[in-house]
């Protein structure tokens, strides 16, 4: 069997690099960058007012300056007025360039206008640069904004649009076939015999995979037929950038998949890890480099092998920059059973200090899919202890 850091590194090391597509902005949300997204001109591009008042010279106001005649208003979005001669102030807004000739905001709430003149309260504290927003300070033009691997977000949207992006280099996320194996299983809208199951796999791991904007998923549901499987299994291959099967991979007598993958000639990378729930998954590649996913049919061993492996490789394959690890404190001790990597259920709760902290749930088997409903993911006990204490700091993998 394989260790879980060699089962990851395996996957990571033969997962394609994603194609790259043009598209319009709109169509950006949640994708990944695929490009360095650079400033187009100084940001902010001008002198920008940050307060509603007025603009004026602060050598004026050095000077004993307390009544200026007022010159004009500049709004937002308006070409800029000047000053011309001292005592003069503009009144301006918030957002507006700074006129020329005034270095200094003073705030409308200091200022009394009485007809054409603007007076400035005596008591006014008033500095050089007071609330304006200089040109190029927050970033020059031809600076990175953006890097490559970026997922797309809101305050990601307002940078693409503020730099002029109005079409953009992205990740194509790949088309995958998510495939549950098993005669015991019918459709959610199906009528239900007594030794059937509703089947629920496919439908979660497609659910993971777009709330993770990952890949376009096609589900299908596949009796337990050898000579049907290695039909259906190669169709999907040509059709599709990768494989994720879900049930028939371990060694019972209606377990097919390891022979179908075979036949079909998979390279199989590895078969069995040692961890516990999901010890059975299998990882292979296909001659066209597709990788394939073998995933246990117990929809706990299915989910929190997608989580642990192949979520981070899907989006590796994009170029998604990965996150930097997650660690959480146990609030209980976990016994584990036997010599393997156990993955528990918790639910989190950040304490007043800031500690995030990693309630077990253990479910009472693979299969009990159930009790995952409102926790927030499951920590990783690496194999070589049989006890994990409360209060230790152990990493952690959010659904």
């Amino acid at each position: 069997m394989t260790d879980t850091h060699e089962a990851e590194a395996s996957i990571l090391a033969r997962m394609p690099r994603a194609r790259v597509q043009e598209e319009p902005l709109d169509r950006a949300i949640g994708r990944i960058l695929a490009e360095p997204v650079v400033a187009e001109r100084d940001q902010p591009p001008f002198d920008r007012v940050t307060m509603d008042g007025i603009a004026i010279a602060f050598a004026d106001w050095s000077a004993g300056k307390r009544l200026f005649s007022i010159a004009g208003t500049q709004a937002a979005g308006a070409a800029p007025l000047a000053i011309d001669h001292a005592g003069q102030c503009i009144e301006v807004m918030t957002g507006a360039m700074l006129p020329a000739g005034a270095d200094t905001v003073i705030p409308v709430e200091r200022v009394k206008r009485q007809g054409g003149q603007a007076e400035v309260d005596g008591d006014a504290a008033v500095a050089e640069r007071q609330f304006v927003h200089p040109r190029g300070s927050d970033r020059k033009q031809g600076a990175v904004l953006l890097e490559p691997g970026t997922r797309i977000g809101p305050t990601e949207m307002a940078v693409l649009a503020s730099a002029g992006y109005a079409r953009v280099m992205l990740a194509e996320p790949p088309r995958i076939a998510v495939i549950s194996t098993g005669d015991e299983l019918v459709d959610v809208a199906e009528p239900v015999e007594p030794f059937q199951i509703r089947s629920s796999n496919e439908r979660a791991i497609e659910a993971s995979l777009a709330g993770h904007g990952l890949a376009t998923v096609t589900r299908v549901r596949l009796a337990d037929d050898e000579r049907l499987m290695l039909e259906e299994i190669g169709r999907l291959h040509a059709q599709h950038d990768a494989l994720i099967l879900s049930g028939g991979v371990s060694m019972g007598q209606f377990d097919y998949v390891p022979a179908v993958l075979e036949r079909l000639g998979v390279e199989l990378v590895f078969h069995k890890i040692r961890q516990r729930p999901g010890r059975p998954m299998g990882f292979g590649v296909t001659a066209q480099g597709k990788p394939v996913f073998a995933l246990p049919g117990n929809p706990v061993s299915a989910l929190v092998c997608l989580t642990r492996y192949v979520v981070p490789a899907l989006a590796r394959s994009l170029g998604r920059k990965p996150p930097p690890p997650e660690r959480a404190v146990l609030t209980a001790d976990v016994e584990l059973g036997s010599d393997l990597t156990y993955f528990v259920p918790v639910r989190l709760v950040t304490t007043e200090r800031g500690v995030v902290e990693a309630e077990p749930h253990q479910t009472n088997t693979s299969g009990d899919f159930i009790t995952l409903v409102g926790t927030d993911g499951f920590v990783e006990l690496p194999r070589g202890r049989r006890r994990y204490m409360k209060g230790e700091a152990v990493r952690l993998f959010r659904w």
